[in-house]
């Protein structure tokens, strides 16, 4: 559907002043006149902020005064519920269009009571087709009579019949059985009262509360099984850490008793090998002492057979020497 922005915006030196524009919040007249007219507001509005709760850019309210052109704080009106299709959710004093990227209200929900005027409501009429309404619904739930406008161009034309008929911009279906309005969500589900709503609302707030606390109690065991978990491993890794430890300290151990072992058999190859030397020290000991031995006696025989010698050379002489006596004596 064609938009068109019906705002105009003020580009000149008097932007100060403007600013300065003092814009109500209420234009003092109250949200209702009775009960029933109350009742079908926040049935309507509660049901619209249902239906576009996961919608962060549909905006819905009630009795709000919209502001269409800046600068003009006495033209305004309050819908009993609006939509607008393009703008965040959100607190407001009131809808100052300027504010609001421009954008109109594109759908109005009137309420009628007793005390609503046919002038009244034929000011309304002008002002919506005028500042850029694109569907505008009427239910007076005294007389059971319902009524609708769609924009075409730049006015709005009557929809007829309003029995059965699809809000384009919101996809809701409208029924009038026996003069009651019944509304129903895209879903096929049918509006519900406001009581019946804040019931609800009760009781899915419950349920979330609940899939909450489940949610965090999964959390809970979720993080409760991690931290397990992580021990665990810091367990395992302590414990493999402690392994690797206790085989470098057996390894080491085997190392040092490799090494004494090899110690031991220098040294015991050592000690042979001294023993050996000793040994051999000892035999050459005692071949030399046997060699000293044997040339001791060797020179005691050969002092023997000397001193034989002279002896047998002594008796030779005394031999001689007794022979040539007695040879002098027989002479």
């Amino acid at each position: 559907m064609n938009q068109v922005n019906y705002a105009p915006v003020i580009h000149s030196p008097q932007r100060e002043k403007l600013e300065e524009i003092f814009y109500p919040d209420s234009d003092g007249k109250p949200m209702a006149d009775n009960t029933l007219q109350f009742r079908w507001i926040m049935t309507i509005e509660g049901n619209l902020e249902v239906l576009f709760r996961d919608r962060p850019d549909v905006f819905v309210a009630g009795d709000l005064l919209w502001y269409p052109v800046e600068g003009r704080n006495d033209i305004r009106q309050a819908p009993d519920v609006l939509v607008v299709i393009g703008r965040p959710k959100g607190d407001r004093g009131s809808y100052m269009q300027w504010k609001e990227d421009n954008l109109p209200l594109q759908v109005v929900f009137e309420i009628l009571s007793p005390g609503n005027r046919a002038a009244e409501m034929r000011q309304k009429f002008a002002f919506y087709q005028q500042y850029g309404v694109e569907e505008y619904y009427v239910y007076d739930p005294d007389r059971g009579k319902l009524q609708g406008w769609l924009r075409h161009g730049s006015g709005l034309i009557p929809i007829d019949p309003m029995t059965g008929w699809v809000s384009p911009r919101l996809g809701i279906r409208f029924e009038l059985v026996q003069g009651e309005l019944e509304l129903y969500h895209p879903t096929g589900e049918r509006f519900i009262g406001y009581v019946e709503l804040v019931v609800q609302r009760e009781h899915e707030h419950a349920v979330a509360e609940v899939q909450l606390i489940l949610a965090e109690a999964r959390v809970e065991q979720v993080q409760h099984q991690a931290e397990q978990e992580r021990r665990a491993k810091e367990q395992a890794q302590q414990q493999a850490m402690q392994e690797r430890r206790a085989k470098e300290q057996a390894q080491q151990q085997a190392m040092q008793e490799r090494r004494a072992k090899e110690q031991a058999q220098q040294q015991a190859m050592q000690a042979q090998q001294q023993a050996v030397q000793e040994r051999r020290a000892k035999e050459q000991q005692a071949m030399q002492a046997q060699q000293r031995v044997e040339q001791e006696r060797r020179a005691k025989e050969d002092a023997q057979q000397q001193a034989e010698q002279e002896r047998q050379r002594v008796a030779s002489l005394e031999a001689e020497l007794a022979r040539l006596r007695a040879e002098l004596t027989r002479k």
